[in-house]
This record gives structure tokens, sequence and C-alpha cells, in this order.
């Protein structure tokens, strides 16, 4: 990796106050503490995945409801739960390439704020149509926050703490699904529209993140605003001196800059392969997982258990999730991205099969939380291997796609499930059927390059 100065007043200001080679932002992090400044963000972060969580979740444990309220049957309900996906979908590819150009910390605000007044309105819709266009307006807004997350806080962390610490963000996701069961058992009674003003309420944790996550000091770097970048390295717990200049790899100047978010590079050159198995791999393995997620409560009442019987077995299921993140955020950090993220996916796929075929209860459960645990652990080390691969021009861009990819499955997938229960399809062939994607998802995270102690570019 090349190293070349910026350019313009500060950038001599900063070259005569300094003798030795400049460092690139990424050095700065490799012997960074974990402080208070990372704490703050963490929390704020934590927060906006656990309404992400929320938002798509909370209305499948009311979908009796929402089916009666607007007079739809199982297919148009599997519709009105992919909604905000299908609206992330193109909002994320647009949300990732404008926050490699205007900064991380803008998109989440604005993000996280629109969502929020667009989900509220969702709560008046007079017929299905009118709620089928603001929850896909509503997924368009959130698209913004979602993709940025887990890049975002990537660029935040020390270099030794990132895998580990980015793994534990994951755990907002069962956070989030034990409070969309609770909530919903909670408010369930009352219609599903309170518990879409719950939702848009969330939009309220826009000012935590406004005034606790600084702005990522990579990209400020590679957009040349190096006092601002040095400025948050401080705040962060490192002693930048005063007109610090960082080395930039890749093109000079403004010419860099324009090329910041382009999506076309993303198939270019070296990133050509990664993105193409990348692509691949968040297709299949959110299929795996959203494919029975989103069903699981109408496959286990067709194994005989009731709806509120069904909601506890998910709770408990999500419980199940926070060990398996914690043990692989454990192992990443020993082991590298890879060595953890394969066998989790395959031990998943493994007690899918398990669940399958269950002849009672106490194997549905055993087999159920052995999936749960495995399957939410790769996605913890996944989450980060995913923001690792691309350089910090095209590093919210390449997250977008990934999101695009995984939000691709998150809207078929239900359509596809709930289309094979109307055709009476069993049990079992349903859930085989839907862990075969996992199946792909590992062979194809086979060839992805490891990550784990390399510095961001």
């Amino acid at each position: 990796m090349s190293a070349i100065q910026g350019t313009g007043p500060e950038a001599e200001e900063g070259a005569a106050a300094h003798q030795e080679p400049l460092r690139p932002v990424g050095q700065w992090f490799e012997d960074m503490p974990f402080g208070r400044a990372h704490l703050l963000a963490a929390v704020a972060l934590f927060g906006a995945f656990v309404i992400e969580s929320w938002e798509q979740l909370a209305l499948v444990y009311v979908a009796g409801d929402l089916s009666s309220a607007f007079s739809i049957d199982e297919a148009q309900v599997g519709w009105a739960l992919s909604a905000v996906a299908l609206g992330m979908i193109p909002g994320s590819l647009v949300w990732g390439p404008v926050s490699d150009r205007i900064g991380r910390r803008g998109v989440c605000l604005w993000s996280l704020a629109v969502y929020g007044v667009i989900a509220l309105a969702s709560t008046l819709s007079p017929n299905f149509t009118v709620l089928m266009v603001t929850r896909f307006l509503s997924g368009i807004a959130l698209a913004g926050i979602y993709t940025v997350t887990f890049p975002y806080f990537l660029e935040l962390l020390p270099s030794r703490l990132r895998g580990r610490a980015a793994v534990y963000l994951s755990i907002g996701w069962p956070i989030g699904v034990l409070l969309a069961v609770g909530v919903t058992q909670l408010l369930g009674g009352l219609g599903w529209h309170v518990v879409a003003l719950t939702s848009g309420l969330a939009g309220i944790w826009v000012f935590a993140i406004r005034a606790w996550v600084p702005e990522s000091p990579y990209w400020l770097a590679e957009r040349g605003r190096h006092a601002e970048a040095a400025a948050v390295l401080r705040g962060l717990g490192m002693d930048v001196p005063e007109g610090t200049v960082f080395a930039v790899a890749g093109q000079e100047g403004a010419a860099k800059r324009a090329r910041a978010g382009q999506p076309l590079d993303l198939f270019r050159g070296r990133l050509l392969r990664i993105t193409v198995l990348m692509l691949m791999v968040n297709f299949a393995f959110n299929w795996g997982y959203w494919g029975l997620q989103t069903w699981l409560p109408t496959l286990l009442q067709d194994k005989g258990l009731s709806m509120s019987a069904s909601l506890g077995f998910v709770a408990l299921s999500a419980v199940f999730m926070i060990p398996g993140y914690v043990s692989a955020s454990l192992l990443t950090g020993r082991f590298g991205r890879k060595k953890v993220f394969l066998p989790y996916v395959a031990l998943a796929a493994v007690s899918g099969v398990a669940f399958a075929y269950a002849d009672n209860l106490t194997q549905m459960y055993v087999a159920n939380f052995a999936l749960s645990f495995f399957c939410l652990g790769a996605w913890g080390v996944w989450n980060t291997w995913n923001g690792e691969f691309y350089p910090t021009p095209l590093r919210a861009t390449g997250y977008a796609w990934a999101t695009a990819a995984q939000l691709g499955a998150t809207s078929l997938a239900p359509s596809v499930v709930g289309y094979l229960l109307a055709q009476a399809t069993g049990f079992s062939s349903t859930i085989l059927f839907v862990m075969g994607f996992l199946a792909v998802a590992l062979l194809c995270s086979v060839p992805l390059p490891e990550t784990e102690g390399k510095d961001l570019e």
C-alpha cells in the first residue's frame, strides 16, 4: 500500500511540523485504549441495531390482527411483512454511496429521523395499499442507518478489539427480537397500529446518536479534513499533535474524493471476486435465517403449539442467540473471522436439519436453540468480516450492496415460504429447503480473505 501526502495549506503545515513519515489513520488505532467515548458510541449504535431488529419483526408477531384488520390472506400478510425490507433494498443502494460521500454520521441522523416520521404515519393507514406504501417508504429511510451502523462502528474501534466489539454490537438483534415479542404480548391486544406507533417513537433515538457518536476519522482523513480527523482521534483517547496530516492510500486529492462511493469500483480488479462471493453469502445466509424466523410461530403452531407457546419458544430462541454472539466474539479475536464463521454456519445447518426431524417438543427445543446459538454467532462474525473487505472510500458502498443482497432474501423468503405453507408443504420439507441456503453460504465464504489483525484501509 502506498502512502501519499495530502494537498493544500493544511498538508504543507503538517509536513513542516513533522519530519517522520506520515502515518495512516489506521495506525493510530493499533495502540488506542478503549474508553468512555467508545462505550457511548457503542451504546448509541447498539440502540440503532435494536431498532432495526424491532422494525423488521414487530408486525410478524401481530400478523393475525393485521390479517383481520385489512381482510387479507397469508400471502398478502407476507408482502406486508416484507414491505420494509423491500424499501430498504433501493434505500441501502442509495444511502451507502451517500455515506461514502457526505459521511457516516449525517446519514445515521437523517435516516433515523425520517424513518420515525414515516413509521408514525403508517399507523394512520386506512387500507392495505396505504400501509404497504408507508412501510415501503419507512424501509427506504431506515436503510441508511441499517447500512452504515457496522462499518461506522468498525471505524471507531481500536484495531485489537474491532472483531470482538463489533460482534457484541450484533447482540442488539436478539434484544430487538425480545422487545418485539414482549411489546406485542403487552400491547398486541390493542391492535397492530399500537405496535407500529411504538416503532415510530424509536426515531427519538437519533438524539443519542447525535450526542455520542463522532464522525469517522477514516472518512474525514480520506476527504482531506485532517484537523477534524485528528480532533476525533483525540476524543477517542489518542495524543495526536496539532497540524497532523495523515497518509492516504491510492489516488490523490480531488480525483480520489470524486471516486468515493462509486458502485462500479466494487466490480473492478481484486474487488470483483470478493464482491461476487460476498453478495452470494449475504443472500444465501439471510435466506437461511429469515426464511425460518418469519414463519417460525406459524410452523410451531402446525406442530401443535398455541400462539402464546410459540412466541415463548421464539423468545427463548432469542435468549440463546446471546451466548452464541458472546462465544463468537471471544473466538474471532483469537482464531480469526473465517475459522469461526465456517464451523458456526456448518453447525447451524446441522441443527436446522435436527429441528426439521425432531420427534418431540424437547428435541425441537434443543435443536432450535442450537440453531439460534450457531446461526447468530456466525452472523456476529459476518457483520464484522463483511465490513472489513473494502477500503474507506468504498466501505459503506460495499456494505450497502451486502445489505441489499440480505434484504433481497429477506423480501423473498417470507413470500416463498408462505407459498410453500399455502401449498401444504410439510414442516420438515419446508425447513430443509430453508437450511439448504446455509450450505450455499458456507461454500461461498470459503474463498474469502481473512481480515483479522489487519488495519482498515
